[in-house]
């Protein structure tokens, strides 16, 4: 089935996990980022400091992402996509009226499980749940949603920065995500529920079985998963959270970086929609050992660049890492594990890759407070990324034997 046609067969519920992803992005660091420089100044903090609060905000989040992403295997998209968007449009406003650093650790918390924990883990969960031998074109195409924020929501904010004070904007953003809630109840009104779902045929995983999560804990493939899951989000978090230190020492214009986020987008979504064919076509065990290496290439590239040209090739190619990822890890999980308990095998993804974008910043803002530029640390993440290749190619050669097709 083409793309074309799997759209006008699918397109409301495919709408629906856009919109998911969508939203998740008020609680991602490349929107949080880019009010870096304001709340520093409002707050007196350092780089460091900062990245000391997003840190620990964040990790909190991944541990309470381990209980809360497991509430997708009980009940509905619909019933828990409102109370978390909700929950969102508050912790909006809460950076918008807040004027504590202590309680900024709060604020990044609720923003961080609501936005990028809970929102992304429901639209991939409804994806994988819904679609199985068209599993890679429906993540692919939900995930147009994270690329579709990355490329409208960076340019929009900077350029309302000239008329509106950046605590306007969080206002701002909590009203676009109350306003979208009718719409994804719309959308979802005839969603399945998971347990409609407990007697229907479903996809087994390694062995044929469908692992708990517990299992999948002890499973030698998992822990040569983890630096794949986190690299990505760990360093990926740090290059836009560092956004504004990475202009300054590079001596671009934040405007003129930010700019180049649509050609990003390009990227990402051509490697989504190329990525999401090629796992239904030849199986995601033959994408996912080369998922690290566009991110490896970045970086490299970025670390020696002093044009914004040279910027926009190495955001290019990292989009296209970006977009392999965004599909591949999803398919992965459920093609080895199965798809019964995905929601709780996925809630520990989504804790690794929440974790990874604590100590990302962390990690490079102490870095930065002790005179090591954030350019200079980009090689040794380069070399992180080939590493991790290794790891998952290692365990695709060790676990694909047991998947039995």
């Amino acid at each position: 089935m083409s793309y074309l046609s799997f759209i006008r067969t699918n397109w409301l519920f495919l709408l629906a996990g856009f919109l998911l992803t969508f939203t998740s992005s008020y609680g991602q660091t490349y929107f949080i980022s880019l009010f870096a420089g304001e709340i520093k100044t409002d707050f007196d903090l350092s780089d460091g400091q900062w990245g000391g609060i997003y840190t620990i905000g964040t990790t909190m989040s991944a541990v309470a992402m381990i209980w809360a992403g497991v509430l997708t295997d009980r009940f509905r998209v619909r019933a828990l996509a409102l109370g978390v968007m909700v929950a969102l449009a508050v912790a909006c406003v809460a950076m918008a009226v807040n004027t504590s650093w202590v309680l900024l650790i709060l604020v990044i918390f609720a923003l961080r499980l609501t936005g990028q924990g809970m929102m992304s883990q429901l639209g991939s969960v409804a994806m994988v749940r819904w679609f199985e031998a068209t599993r890679g074109k429906a993540l692919s195409l939900s995930s147009m949603g994270f690329a579709a924020g990355q490329a409208v929501l960076p340019v929009v904010f900077v350029a309302l920065f000239a008329v509106a004070n950046w605590r306007s904007l969080w206002v701002l953003a909590a009203v676009i995500v109350i306003a979208t809630i009718p719409l994804i109840l719309i959308l979802l009104r005839q969603e399945r529920t998971p347990q409609s779902m407990a007697d229907e045929a479903q996809i087994a995983g390694m062995h044929g079985r469908h692992w708990k999560r517990r299992e999948m804990l002890r499973s030698g493939l998992f822990f040569l998963m983890i630096p794949m899951v986190l690299g990505p989000s760990a360093w990926g978090t740090a290059l836009f959270f560092q956004q504004v230190h990475l202009v300054e020492v590079k001596g671009w214009e934040l405007v003129a970086f930010v700019a180049l986020m649509p050609i990003y987008t390009v990227a990402s979504v051509g490697a989504t929609f190329a990525s999401g064919w090629a796992i239904d076509r030849f199986g995601v065990s033959r994408i996912v050992p080369f998922q690290m290496l566009p991110f490896g290439a970045s970086f490299a590239v970025l670390a020696y660049a002093d044009t914004i040209f040279m910027a926009g090739v190495g955001l290019t190619v990292f989009g296209i890492g970006q977009g392999i990822q965004g599909t591949a890890t999803s398919s992965f999980w459920a093609e080895y594990y199965g798809t019964r308990h995905i929601g709780a095998i996925k809630s520990v993804a989504a804790a690794l890759m929440v974790f990874g974008s604590a100590i990302g910043p962390g990690i490079t803002g102490a870095l930065i407070d002790f005179g090591i530029d954030f350019p200079d640390q980009m090689l040794p993440i380069a070399v992180y990324y080939v590493l991790a290749a290794g790891l998952a190619t290692l365990g695709i050669m060790r676990y694909r034997p047991t998947l039995g097709r």
